[in-house]
């Protein structure tokens, strides 16, 4: 990873990139419901934003997620699986009992 961010972990994980699709989707569906005039699309679109959170939090825990701070650069694909023993300072692992 190299050019204008330098040589930095931007933490592209399966995660990460599966929440962020599943909650600009809820977006986009409260925007249209919003535009619309349509109050259970609100709902609705607020229940997927919702998803995209829970979906990004079981992805870390399955390991398709990534540690606080940077990786060593040969782990930094998003495609690279976290060998999961939980991780320290992570508020997710916490939360589910990991550490």
């Amino acid at each position: 990873m190299s050019g204008v961010h330098g040589d930095v972990d931007l933490g592209h994980t399966v995660a990460g990139w599966a929440g962020c699709v599943i909650a600009l989707a809820g977006f986009t569906g409260t925007g249209v419901a919003m535009c619309a005039g349509w109050g259970p699309g609100l709902w609705l679109g607020a229940g997927v934003i919702l998803c995209g959170g829970l979906v990004t939090w079981a992805l870390h825990l399955a390991g398709w997620g990534k540690p606080s701070g940077p990786r060593p650069a040969g782990r930094r694909d998003w495609r690279v699986k976290d060998p999961m023993t939980g991780h320290r300072d992570c508020l997710a692992c916490r939360v589910a009992g990991r550490v």
